[in-house]
């Protein structure tokens, strides 16, 4: 029989303390809060890869190894007198019921719109209690994709009324926007088209939110798309005894629209 979740994490701390003490790893006993921040980065991919694949061993196994990061911080932490993975939990699980009155209060909500207002409401309670000015747009990291972040940061508008009326509107920004490219390429102006380029991302994102589509997943699944048939024409040449530098431009794009019908007439997957 598995223990208990709350043994099983306490087994977790154990052993990160041991892997962290006089006779633990040597490449864990090096480690610091800065040397680890691509590991977290990758392991969060990783769950996303995961989830993407339906595999749930996949899933289970990418989430364990991203909790393990929570608990190697959490860890540094406490031996830096910062603070304890106890005061992690206890932060965490006050704000979670604090944040959630209709679920543990005597509040009441009728949409996963409305809670999420509600949500964002709090937030801005408790920065006011606490002295501090919020932007509505704080919380989105710096760090995520620009894509994701432009989403996130639009949304975060959108909730205080901030907003295109829908995305036909929307999409009308963005021919404003391409024609802007269009001067900026007439005059060759380097910093003009990378402002103007930024514009047209930004905007085609707005696109995509209104269209409840995932701006980065949609770039994403295009992506794979290229990688895919260009893939196949490289096969495509190498089964006659060629490669891409050896052919014309014209020969590249008449392989790389086969490739293009070649997917289109593969039969569906089994469902």
């Amino acid at each position: 029989m598995t223990d208990s979740p709350g043994v099983l994490f306490e087994s977790l701390l154990e052993i990160m303390v041991r892997l962290r003490g006089r006779d633990g790893c040597p490449w864990d006993r090096e480690q610091t809060a800065t040397s680890l921040k691509p590991f977290l980065v990758e392991e969060a991919y990783e769950v996303l890869e995961a989830i993407e694949s339906g595999s749930a061993g996949a899933v289970r196994e990418e989430l364990g190894d991203l909790l393990f990061q929570v608990i190697f911080h959490a860890q540094l932490a406490a031996e830096a007198g910062d603070f304890t993975m106890a005061e992690v939990l206890d932060h965490l699980a006050r704000k979670m019921t604090r944040r959630h009155p209709h679920v543990f209060g005597d509040q009441t909500v009728e949409s996963a719109r409305e809670a999420l207002t509600r949500w964002e409401a709090i937030k801005q309670s408790e920065a006011e209690h606490a002295g501090q000015r919020r932007s509505v747009l704080e919380g989105v990291p710096r760090r995520l994709p620009s894509l994701l972040r432009a989403q996130r940061l639009q949304s975060k508008a959108a909730r205080v009324g901030f907003d295109w009326p829908d995305a036909g509107a929307a999409w009308q920004k963005v021919r404003e926007e391409l024609d802007e490219v269009d001067e900026a390429l007439a005059r060759g102006d380097r910093a003009r088209i990378q402002e103007e380029m930024g514009d047209v991302f930004f905007s085609l994102v707005n696109v995509a939110r209104l269209s409840d589509i995932d701006a980065e997943e949609a770039l994403q699944a295009a992506i794979e798309k290229f990688r895919r048939r260009f893939t196949h024409m490289e096969a495509d040449l190498i089964a006659r005894g060629k490669d891409t530098r050896s052919v014309t431009p014209e020969e590249l794009e008449r392989l790389w629209q086969g490739a293009k019908a070649d997917e289109h007439d593969a039969p569906e997957p089994p469902q």
